[in-house]
């Protein structure tokens, strides 16, 4: 009996979670659409609110890492990934290995 009640109760935490991230989900792309849908509203009362990503936008400051040299906004992805083959990925980590400072050479063991 109180094997059913522990699965009752998971699987209506589970069903929490999954409803909880599909409204997270929901929301953050109305967020990242800029909320299209709604009136443009005029300046004064974007300053006078102090709820939601618009009222955070007019106050916003960027980091420094997303400026470019002349102060703009970075709009291209910060970390770009390229393929390289095992192969070469294990030559540059035996590289970057053999001229750290701790590194012994086999040399220096084997006299």
């Amino acid at each position: 009996m109180l094997h059913l009640l522990y699965i009752l109760a998971f699987t209506i935490l589970a069903v929490i979670a999954v409803a909880n991230l599909i409204r997270n989900l929901i929301m953050f792309s109305f967020d990242r659409d800029g909320l299209r849908g709604y009136p443009a509203r005029n300046s004064q009362s974007r300053n006078q609110d102090s709820f939601g990503y618009l009222g955070a936008k007019s106050n916003f400051t960027p980091h420094p890492e997303l400026l470019d040299s002349a102060g703009n906004m970075i709009k291209e992805p910060l970390l770009v990934m390229r393929s390289i083959n095992v192969e070469d990925a294990r030559q540059q980590l035996d590289a970057i290995y053999e001229s750290s400072p701790g590194h012994k050479s086999e040399r220096s063991e084997e006299a």
